[in-house]
């Protein structure tokens, strides 16, 4: 947890005089296909589109090579089996903030980060075939590393950025019943059962990466590219994950923000 705090406890030490903050904020939909896994509900996998909103707001004082992020997601999904008889309904928010170090190469065209981040999240999985056990809430707390890397070049006499985001948990808290338990053992009787798990990279290997390229159309900055988001978690005796493949698109923005200092 150290490990992946340390680039932000450095940013708020180095990062104290007040100076203007540009900020770039990227508005965009996500259309994709979720798979669905959680043998508490089911044995059998889900699939379905899944329609995802993302806020991505990066702000970086001006001469500082310190840059957070600030990432709201937002997605729903209505995923069917083989048989298409069952149906499971899933929708999940998680926040991500980010503190990265950013170094410029090639002359400025070619900018590698790397830092920390921490990522906690509330949703929901509703079988609806179920009657005894109909939902599952998701609950997680994740704390871990990430990076980025972005190329800037000309195209069609255009500026284009080619970006490539990536973000993996190296430790975390997730909520999850035990195999056999009930909610109602968990919440109205206060039957404890190890349901505050402690995850690894080897019981929850969780992965989020993008690529994506920003260019100028009809006077307005566009981004576009694909998002791949691979949650998984084996806790408990019981297993869950949520895989989803999806085309983001949306507009950015850049700005500049200056602190009033009495």
């Amino acid at each position: 947890m150290l490990l992946c705090l340390a680039p932000l406890l450095a940013w708020a030490q180095s990062d104290t005089i007040p100076r203007p903050q540009e900020v770039t904020n990227t508005q965009m939909l996500g259309f994709g296909a979720s798979e669905v896994l959680d043998t508490y509900l089911s044995p059998e996998k889900y699939i379905g589109p899944e329609l995802r909103y993302i806020s991505h707001t990066v702000r970086q004082r001006t001469g500082s090579p310190w840059r957070r992020y600030l990432i709201h997601e937002g997605n729903v999904s209505t995923c069917e089996d083989r048989s298409g008889d069952g149906t499971t309904l899933a929708a999940l928010y998680d926040f991500r903030y980010a503190v990265h170090r950013s170094w410029q190469l090639a002359g400025g065209r070619l900018q590698l980060e790397a830092g920390g981040m921490i990522n906690p999240g509330l949703g929901v999985l509703n079988n609806t075939r179920n009657t005894n056990n109909p939902a599952q809430m998701r609950l997680f707390l994740h704390a871990g590393l990430s990076g980025a890397a972005t190329y800037r070049f000309q195209l069609f006499h255009k500026p284009w950025d080619l970006r490539y985001e990536v973000m993996a948990p190296l430790v975390g808290v997730v909520f999850s019943p035990n195999y056999g338990q009930s909610y109602y053992e968990i919440f109205s009787r206060g039957d404890y059962d190890h349901n505050a798990v402690v995850t690894t990279p080897f019981s929850a290997p969780t992965l989020r990466h993008s690529l994506t390229a920003d260019f100028n159309l009809w006077g307005v900055r566009w981004r576009v590219g694909y998002l791949g988001d691979y949650q998984q978690a084996a806790v408990n005796n019981l297993k869950q994950h949520v895989y989803t493949h999806a085309l983001v698109i949306g507009f950015v923005r850049h700005f500049k923000i200056t602190d009033i200092v009495p």
